[in-house]
């Protein structure tokens, strides 16, 4: 019997595996691309910042971080300090005599744990600038054992030992903390690291920062100047010493008289004021001086050139001031030609932005440009020098420039949001950035996206908010018509203290 023809597997053809394995591979690579190209897009979108900020409910404080979730729930008297909003170190007063002025801190974590318990006192650095805001060291704390004061790190590494009488802040100045011990006062980093030895009575800023150096007392009672590396820059030999300077000119005070002095000591100008208040930019200009209560300027040699009848008088760039009279404010030049008419209740200059912010006694404002024309008219919003741009509200619009003065659309202004703020018949509502329509025309006010991904909406006079999917978050009941600022984290909104800066239900 034969046998059939025996059935053969056909043998493999590697070049078509090889081929289809590769296929394979490049599907699987092209799907893994698409997917990161999704992820990258939503990840664009998502808002990602996470910080903690401080939150008042029932005359209460405590801590939540920017989505909206309770961390310390308000249970202090005293309002807690968050030193860094990215970092969950939270600082907690408590047990306070008002009558004896004693009290308790603690720090806290975001799991509610206590944390630096170690020390007798933990405390921020608090600091605060030229409009009286408030803020702080937010690379370091200071910290009190056995009677005396060190500073560590927000990680809780020791940066000096608790070795000193008191740690301050060098008014309006980052990262420069007094120190003192023994009567004398030295300087240090925020990292612990000597700027200043402790050999002087007194310490105090020259200027906006350490850059300019510091006013410092020695021992013999009289005041000088020394710059960061401690090095003379004015000898110790006056009464007082202003902070006022420019030029390599300094004023000083010596037997109760205001003297303009070069570096070396050398008088420059002593008479022909009773003040004075500024050192022009141009040398030649000379200063700004009050006489019999009035404001005008002043050549080195002696010459009045702006006469002594002006309010107040502030120099806003080389040779162009900000003028005040009879309760108005103008821009004048160095050869008392007026620019810009005094129709206004205050002028401030942008000096990064090369334009002037005039304001009306109705409270809307002028954006003047350089050349003294004013470009555009409304009431001024909001103002950014790092984003470079200013927002207005005009009429019942929201418009955008940039120190051009050219229009922007809000998508250019903030790239990362996900809702734009859009008005339509009168209302307002949120489109996305192809201008697909979120959130209905329904409200009769709005602000746009803040970096935490909420809008506020108004309805019916009160304000509640939305998330950055549209989703409402809190229902418009707030009555926030006294409030400068609208700004909300879920239903939380900020406090009317702006400089404070904690939101409440």
């Amino acid at each position: 019997m034969s046998k059939g023809k025996r059935y053969e597997e056909p043998k493999l053809n590697l070049k078509k595996v090889f081929a289809v394995i590769l296929a394979f591979i490049v599907v699987i690579m092209f799907i893994f691309i698409i997917k990161g190209i999704l992820t990258k897009d939503k990840e664009q979108v998502k808002i990602t910042s996470k910080d903690y900020v401080v939150i008042f409910q029932n005359n209460k404080w405590g801590v939540m971080d920017s989505n909206g979730n309770q961390v310390i729930d308000p249970s202090y008297q005293e309002m807690i300090t968050i030193p860094n909003k990215k970092e969950d170190v939270f600082l907690c007063i408590y047990d306070v005599n008002y009558q004896t002025g004693e009290y308790k801190t603690k720090a806290l974590n975001s799991k509610n744990e206590e944390i630096l318990t170690q020390y007798e006192q933990v405390e921020a650095i608090s600091n605060q600038d030229a409009n009286q805001n408030v803020w702080y060291e937010d690379k370091a704390i200071k910290v009190k054992k056995d009677g005396k004061y060190g500073i560590i790190n927000l990680e809780g590494k020791e940066l000096t030992p608790c070795q000193y009488d008191n740690i301050s802040a060098i008014e309006g100045m980052k990262n420069a903390l007094k120190v003192a011990k023994d009567g004398k006062e030295g300087i240090l980093n925020n990292e612990g690291k000597e700027i200043l030895p402790m050999q002087y009575t007194e310490i105090t800023s020259l200027g906006k920062d350490n850059k300019e150096g510091f006013i410092v007392k020695g021992e013999n009672g009289k005041y000088g100047i020394v710059n960061y590396s401690n090095e003379p820059v004015i000898e110790a030999k006056y009464d007082e010493i202003s902070k006022v300077y420019g030029n390599d000119m300094y004023v000083v005070k010596q037997a109760g008289k205001q003297v303009l002095v070069k570096k070396d000591g050398t008088e420059v100008l002593n008479k022909g004021y009773d003040e004075i208040k500024e050192i022009l930019k141009n040398a030649e200009n000379g200063i700004i001086f009050v006489k019999n209560g009035k404001y005008g300027v002043m050549k080195t040699s002696g010459e009045v050139t702006i006469d002594a009848q002006y309010e107040e008088l502030k120099e806003a760039k080389s040779g162009i001031f900000l003028a005040k009279q009879n309760e108005k404010y103008s821009i004048i030049d160095i050869e008392k030609a007026t620019k810009v008419e005094p129709n206004y209740i205050s002028i401030t200059y942008n000096e990064k932005a090369d334009l002037y912010i005039a304001e009306k006694e109705d409270y809307s404002n002028d954006v003047i440009d350089a050349t003294f024309a004013i470009r555009q008219s409304g009431i001024l919003v909001d103002s950014d020098d790092e984003k470079g741009y200013i927002e207005l509200k005009q009429g019942e619009e929201y418009k955008y420039y940039n120190f051009k003065f050219e229009e922007k659309n809000v998508a250019e202004i903030h790239p990362s949001n996900t809702l734009f703020k859009s008005k339509k018949d009168g209302k307002y509502g949120f489109v996305d950035k192809d201008g697909k329509v979120v959130v209905d025309y329904q409200y009769d006010d709005a602000t746009e996206q803040n970096s935490y991904g909420y809008a506020g909406i108004k309805k019916d006079g009160k304000w509640g908010s939305i998330d950055n999917k549209g989703n409402i978050t809190q229902e418009p009941t707030y009555d926030l018509e006294d409030y400068l600022k609208i700004d909300f984290i879920g239903r939380w909104h900020l406090g009317k203290d702006i400089n404070m800066n904690y939101y409440r239900d």
